[in-house]
C-alpha cells in the first residue's frame, strides 16, 4: 500500500488545486506516469507518480485546493483486489481551511469525477476581467488548456454579475509575484550569499556557433543560450559545491546536474524548470529541450519533476539590450545561481595586443555555508575556459 500525496513543486508552494485526474480506480501505473493535473500560482503542472502499482482510491476530487503533503490517492501492489468503497484520508500537514479541506470528501470512483475547464491561472484572470465564460472557449494549449490568447480571441462574452461596489482586480500575475517575493525574502534572510563576477572572452564561441549554424535549417539552429547551459553544467560537475541542496542543516550534493532555466512569462513573473542531466546532453538536445520548456512554461503546463528538482539555476538576460550583468538571488534549497548578461564588443588585451572582442560577464551567487570565494572563483574560471572551447561542449 502506498499513498500519493500533493507534491511540493518548489520552495514557494504551500498548496495546490487538483484540476484533473489522468487515471481511474483500477488503473495500473508505473514510476514517471502523469496521473494528475495540478494548478499552482505558477501555472498548470502535470504531476508524475513515483511508485508503481494499481490505483485503489482517488481521495481528492478535482477542483479541491489542498496543502502540500495531502494524500491525493492510494495505490496497492496489485496482489489484492481493489476495494469497492475505500475510506477517505485526512490531509497531511497543517489543517486546510474549511473551503479546501478534503476530510469529508468521499473517495471517487471513475464515473463520479467532476469535470473542470482546463485553463492557466493567467487565462482565468483574463476571463474574469473580460467577463468571458471559459466553458465557451476552445483551448489551444497543451491537453486543450485555455490560454490568454484563447480568451482574448473568444467572441462569446457573458455579462459579468453585478457587484455592489466597484473593486480593484488584482494585476495579472499578482499571485505569482507574491509567491516569488516570499521565496526570495526567505532566501536573503536564511542564505548567506556571496557574489562574484568574471568577464569571459566568448569570441571563439560566437564564431564557432555562427559557422555551425550555417549548415543547419532554421529549426535546427542552436542558440548561444544552449552553450551557456552546457558550460554551466560541466563547470558544476568540476566544482560540485555549486550543485545540490542545503537541507536539514547540511549540504547534499547531486550526482547529476539538472540546470534550472529562468523563463519569463508573458503575464509577468517567472518559472525555472529543469533540463535534466544537462551535463550529458548534446547542444542540439539541450536546444530542443529548451524550446520545449519555454513553450510549455508559457502555455502554463510543466511536469512536476521539472519543477521540483533543479540542482542549479541559470538566469540569462542576454536578450535585454546592453544589460551586462545580473546578480541573482539563490532559489532555496539550491546553493548557487549563475547569471549571464549580454555579449558585447569591448576592448580586450591578448598578450601585448589590444583589440576588440566579444565579452560576456558571468556572475555567481553562492551559499557561504557550502562554499567560499576561492571555490566560486574556480567555478567561474572553469566556466570561462569551457566557453573558450566550444567545440568540446
Amino acid at each position: 500500500m502506498a499513498d500519493f500525496r500533493m507534491p511540493s513543486l518548489g520552495a514557494d508552494m504551500d498548496a495546490g488545486t487538483l484540476i484533473e485526474w489522468k487515471v481511474a480506480v483500477g488503473d495500473t501505473v508505473k514510476r514517471g506516469d502523469v496521473v494528475a493535473l495540478v494548478e499552482t500560482q505558477k501555472g498548470l503542472v502535470e504531476v508524475e507518480i513515483w511508485d508503481a502499482g494499481v490505483i485503489e482510491a482517488l481521495i481528492v476530487p478535482p477542483g479541491t485546493k489542498v496543502p502540500v503533503g495531502t494524500v491525493l490517492a492510494r495505490l496497492h501492489d496489485g496482489a489484492s483486489p481493489v476495494a469497492s468503497a475505500p475510506a477517505p484520508v485526512e490531509p497531511a500537514g497543517p489543517a486546510a481551511p474549511a473551503s479546501t479541506a478534503v476530510a469529508a470528501a468521499p473517495a471517487l470512483l471513475p464515473e463520479e469525477a467532476p469535470t473542470r475547464v482546463l485553463a492557466s491561472p493567467a487565462a482565468r484572470q483574463r476571463a474574469r476581467e473580460l467577463g468571458v465564460d471559459l466553458a465557451s472557449v476552445k483551448g489551444t494549449g497543451p491537453r486543450g488548456a485555455i490560454t490568454i490568447d484563447d480568451v482574448d480571441k473568444s467572441s462569446k462574452p457573458i455579462e459579468p454579475a453585478p457587484e455592489p461596489a466597484p473593486r480593484a482586480e488584482p494585476a495579472p500575475g499578482a499571485g505569482m509575484r507574491q509567491a516569488i517575493a516570499a521565496t526570495m525574502a526567505r532566501s536573503k534572510r536564511e542564505i548567506p550569499h556571496y557574489y562574484l563576477s568574471l568577464d569571459c572572452d566568448v569570441t571563439p564561441a560566437m564564431t564557432w556557433l555562427e559557422s555551425e549554424n550555417k549548415s543547419r535549417t532554421v529549426t535546427e539552429r542552436v542558440l548561444f543560450a544552449a552553450l551557456l547551459l552546457k558550460a554551466t553544467a560541466l563547470a558544476a560537475r568540476e566544482v560540485p559545491e555549486m550543485n545540490g541542496f542545503f537541507v536539514d542543516g547540511q549540504f547534499r550534493p547531486s550526482n547529476a546536474v539538472h540546470v534550472g532555466v529562468a523563463i519569463s512569462l508573458r503575464q509577468g513573473g517567472l518559472v525555472a524548470p529543469a533540463i535534466h542531466d544537462t551535463e550529458t546532453l548534446s547542444l542540439i538536445a539541450i536546444m530542443a529541450r529548451l524550446r520545449d520548456l519555454v513553450g510549455r512554461a508559457r502555455a502554463g503546463t510543466l511536469r512536476s519533476s521539472e519543477m521540483s528538482d533543479p540542482t542549479l539555476t541559470v538566469t540569462n538576460l542576454g536578450d535585454q539590450g546592453g544589460l551586462t550583468s545580473v546578480f541573482g538571488v539563490i532559489y532555496p534549497p539550491q546553493v548557487a545561481l549563475v547569471g549571464f548578461g549580454a555579449p558585447t564588443a569591448r576592448p580586450w588585451a591578448q598578450g601585448d595586443l589590444l583589440g576588440v572582442r566579444t565579452v560576456l560577464t558571468a556572475t555567481l551567487s553562492a551559499d557561504h555555508r557550502v562554499s567560499d570565494g576561492h571555490r566560486g572563483a574556480v567555478f567561474l574560471a572553469a566556466l570561462a575556459r569551457l566557453l573558450g572551447e566550444p567545440e568540446k561542449l
